[in-house]
């Protein structure tokens, strides 16, 4: 276990004869934290020590993983001291053996430790997950004052060593050190990969004690992370190590862990090598009895996926191996609940009673996760699991969990990334598509008349795709006037003045149809009138406006899809008023963006026409410039306004 060593701060004082030759604690441990807050001037604590050790050994023929965590913080500030608790977390697959806390204080000269007496256990209550097993452990730290620090000790024992964690160099916290130390026996081989440090700023040593390797990772001075909107993901960004056991050796037998995506897949395929081999007779009927007038394979897979969504409630689970074992179909479908692994569970069995070839389940990470198959070949790059359809030479990607999201598509937070196949005994690395803009296209079509200083309009809004899920997961089963506030707020238009008469939806519960709101409403202050002049911006919805990227930006810049634009505004130009001014058409076509405004008049009825694709998911730091160049251009076009003149 990595432990601060507190001595060195401390001076024995039983020589007064030569106590004026060195500090006294008090000074010292003032002078430690005037430096520390001249150092970090615009932070309430700093992070002295975040460190993790792991000892891997062989006991009784099979590896034992033990893990020593050591977090020591100092206050810095008044402030800081209002942060006055800590956590860390366990559960069955990581069991906690034991833990330390306690404050430590200068009192007059000495270090004063008190130990944490409010210790709390709780559930971690992760949003997105109904029930888990994963345990934290809350520390309340009570008294604090500047200079005073946080420390914390904990020992956990992996039950799983293919289920080792990563260790992150960063905080929302300066931090000073930050250590990560494996210790394995000669017959143990270990792999690593570093992600983020492209400087090679971590320092790395091996070295050979007592006939045992050490492997140890050391960055200091870290600074703290930012958190920026629309980033793709901490992972992305911050230092860190995913390590993992390659092989070990007993009694001249090789054991292999992981290192090569065979190993990983040997190890995912037995948690799903004897699921649903027994008949549910109930379930096997209903299956039958929902695609008996289907004909081919894609209707019959498209109506179990579609009654799988609408049937079965998706709740996520993590409690030991339940957070990687598919549970039966035949559990699945009495509950009428599950979690990814339990749709995609359901889903392939019934495809199997319907005799539909070429459905199987495939293991997957959400685009939160920045780590390929080659990257790193561990359970590290998967968080998810789906079912597949394969057509052809296509893959269709069912995931259930998203209840909105029509066949045909994958859910969004899989775009891009790859999955493992478990297909005929084989595993086989396919990439899930990113989405077209084409298909989640929203298309608005307003028609508008003056009436004094009013804007009067109806309009039809047409969302496809992700637009047309998303939308109504957003707006979700509310009625009346919650409803009616939702929508309000999705089709504003103009400024705040904007009034909702009334409205109606169409193909709300036909996934596989544009969800469709027809709406009539009033504008007011919009238009500006001067002498006999009216000025009318005809752009109602000014399409990325507010997204410029911050020159300091860090993170690349991630959108949750692609989206087509095609709006079009129709004015009725009254009849005793002429057109003074149109504004010119404008082009952009670009890596990021293709943008049309086109003006058209025919018959005193003028008509703007807009057409904006998005063309890139991620942006990367490299692209910021000419994104916002074209922002820019995008405004610029905006401010543009239309003139009649009241005829004389």
């Amino acid at each position: 276990m990595i432990l601060m060593n507190y001595s060195k701060f401390q001076y024995k004082l039983f020589n007064y004869l030569f106590l004026s030759c060195f500090f006294s604690l008090s000074t010292l441990a003032q002078n430690t934290l005037t430096e520390y807050k001249k150092t970090y001037p615009d932070y309430n604590e700093l992070i002295i020590n975040n460190q993790q050790s792991y000892n891997i050994s062989i006991e009784n023929k099979k590896l034992k993983i033990i893990q020593d965590n050591h977090f020591e913080s100092m206050i810095l500030s008044e402030n800081g001291i209002q942060n006055n608790r800590e956590s860390f977390s366990y559960s069955n697959l990581v069991k906690l053996n034991s833990y330390d806390a306690y404050a430590l204080f200068n009192d007059n000269g000495k270090e004063k430790k008190i130990k944490v007496s409010q210790s709390n256990e709780k559930s971690s209550k992760n949003g997105n997950v109904f029930f888990d097993d994963v345990m934290v452990r809350e520390l309340t730290f009570n008294n604090l004052e500047t200079g005073s620090k946080k420390v914390y000790n904990y020992q956990t024992e992996f039950i799983d060593p293919y289920l080792l964690h990563k260790f992150i160099f960063g905080d929302d916290l300066p931090i000073q050190n930050s250590t990560l130390e494996i210790t394995t026996e000669k017959n143990i081989e270990i792999g690593y990969k570093i992600f983020n440090d492209p400087n090679n700023s971590i320092a790395f040593t091996k070295t050979e004690k007592k006939g045992k390797w050490i492997y140890k990772w050391t960055l200091t001075d870290i600074k703290p992370l930012k958190y920026e909107n629309n980033a793709p993901g901490y992972l992305y960004l911050v230092p860190h190590i995913n390590f993992y056991i390659k092989k070990y050796v007993v009694d001249n037998q090789t054991n292999n862990i992981l290192g090569n995506i065979d190993n990983l897949y040997t190890y995912y395929k037995s948690f799903i090598k004897d699921l649903n081999k027994d008949e549910d007779t109930l379930l096997k009927n209903l299956t039958l009895e929902i695609i008996k007038d289907k004909k081919t394979d894609e209707e019959k897979i498209k109506t179990i996926f579609y009654w799988v969504k609408d049937n079965i409630k998706y709740i996520a689970f993590e409690n030991g191996y339940e957070g990687f074992i598919p549970r039966e179909a035949s559990l699945v479908f009495k509950r009428k609940f599950g979690d990814c692994k339990d749709m995609g569970s359901i889903i392939s069995c019934m495809a199997k009673y319907a005799n539909i070839k070429n459905v199987t389940m495939a293991w997957i990470g959400t685009r939160s996760i920045p780590y390929s198959y080659n990257d790193l070949a561990t359970p590290a790059v998967d968080n998810h699991m789906i079912a597949v359809f394969k057509k052809d030479n296509d893959y269709i990607f069912l995931d259930a969990t998203d209840n909105e999201t029509n066949y045909g598509i994958p859910t969004a937070f899989i775009q891009g990334k790859e999955a493992l196949l478990y297909e005929n005994e084989k595993y086989q690395i396919i990439k899930v598509p990113v989405v077209p803009a084409e298909k989640n296209k929203i298309t608005d079509i307003v028609k508008l008349t003056l009436n004094d200083s009013k804007l009067i309009g109806s309009g039809k809004i047409e969302l496809q795709g992700y637009n047309r899920s998303h939308t109504l997961m957003k707006i979700g089963d509310t009625y009346n006037k919650t409803r009616f506030e939702s929508i309000k707020k999705m089709i504003l238009k103009g400024n705040n003045k904007f009034n909702l008469i009334e409205y109606s939806e169409e193909n709300r519960d036909d996934k596989d149809k544009p969800y469709i709101i027809n709406y009539t409403f009033d504008l007011d202050n919009y238009i500006i009138k001067l002498d006999s002049d009216i000025y009318i911006n005809l752009f109602l919805d000014k399409l990325f406006e507010n997204l410029m990227i911050e020159k300091d930006r860090v993170s690349k810049f991630d959108f949750e899809y692609l989206t087509q634009y095609n709006n079009k505004y129709i004015l009725d130009i009254p009849k005793n008023f002429s057109i003074k001014q149109i504004p010119k058409n404008f082009s952009l076509d670009n890596d990021y963006i293709k943008a049309d405004f086109i003006y058209e008049l025919k018959n005193d009825v003028l008509s703007l026409n807009i057409n904006l694709t998005q063309k890139k998911l991620t942006l990367e730091n490299a692209d910021f410039e000419i994104w916002n160049e074209s922002i820019k251009k995008l405004k610029t076009n905006y401010n543009q306004v239309l003139i009649i003149s009241k005829k004389i």
